[in-house]
C-alpha cells in the first residue's frame, strides 16, 4: 500500500513538474517591421497592432510596397482579379477603359483574364501619376492638411481612386474640397488611408505603359 501511495505521488510531482516546463509559443515582430507615427494621428494600414489584420484577407506586411498594393486591391475589389463593377471598372484594382488606354491596354478580356497583367498595369499607373504629381509630392510629403499627414503614398492612392487631376484640385483647394467618387468614396480616405507605405522605388514616367 505504502509503494502504491509513493508511485501515485511521484507521478503527480512529474506531472506538475512538466506542465510548468512548457510555455506558448510566443510570436516576436521586429519593430523596423512598422513605420513609426509620433504626430499621434493614425492609419488603417499600416498598423502596429498585429491582431488588426486577423479578421482581413491580406497578409500583414507593415509599410512594404506590397502591403500598399495588397491593401488597394482589397479596399478595390477584395483582390478579385475578375471582378468588374457597376460602372464597368475592371479587375483588382478596379481599371477603368480609358486609364487602360492610357497605359497601353486595349484588350479588356485579356487584363481580366490575367492577374500578371494587373499587377503590371497597377505599376504602370502608379509611375504615370507620380511623374504628374511630383510637385504636389515634393510641396506636401510630410505635412499635415485639414487634419491628415501627408505622405507620397497616400497620394498615389488618392490619385488611383480620382485621377492625378483630382488630387491637384483637392490640394489647390488646401484640403478643404470634397472629392468623391461616384460610390461616395473621398479622396480624403484615401490620402489618410493609405498613408506610410514606402513607394520610393517607383520611378515617375508620364509615358508610363505596360509592356507584355
Amino acid at each position: 500500500m505504502i509503494k502504491k501511495w509513493y508511485f501515485y505521488t511521484s507521478l503527480t510531482v512529474i506531472i506538475v513538474f512538466l506542465s510548468y516546463s512548457f510555455k506558448p509559443l510566443k510570436l516576436d515582430t521586429n519593430e523596423w517591421f512598422f513605420t513609426k507615427n509620433d504626430d499621434g494621428i493614425q492609419y488603417l494600414f499600416p498598423s502596429l497592432e498585429q491582431e488588426e489584420y486577423t479578421s482581413l484577407n491580406i497578409p500583414f506586411t507593415g509599410n512594404f510596397f506590397i502591403g500598399f498594393k495588397e491593401a488597394i486591391g482589397f479596399r478595390e475589389s477584395e483582390n478579385k482579379y475578375k471582378k468588374v463593377n457597376s460602372l464597368g471598372y475592371l479587375g483588382k484594382y478596379q481599371f477603368g477603359n480609358e486609364t487602360l488606354r492610357s497605359i497601353g491596354i486595349h484588350d479588356t478580356q485579356k487584363f481580366l483574364r490575367s492577374p500578371k497583367l494587373q499587377e503590371k498595369a497597377f505599376v504602370a499607373l502608379l509611375s504615370k501619376n507620380k511623374s504628374i504629381l511630383q510637385d504636389v509630392i515634393e510641396k506636401y510629403d510630410g505635412k499635415v492638411v485639414n487634419g491628415i499627414l501627408i505622405t507620397e503614398s497616400g497620394i498615389l492612392a488618392a490619385a488611383h481612386l480620382g485621377g492625378a487631376g483630382s488630387v491637384k484640385k483637392y490640394f489647390r483647394s488646401n484640403g478643404r474640397r470634397y472629392i468623391k467618387d461616384a460610390y461616395g468614396t473621398s479622396i480624403r480616405s484615401y490620402l489618410k488611408a493609405f498613408g506610410g507605405y514606402d513607394t520610393s522605388f517607383i520611378e515617375p514616367n508620364v509615358n508610363a505603359v505596360v509592356t507584355l
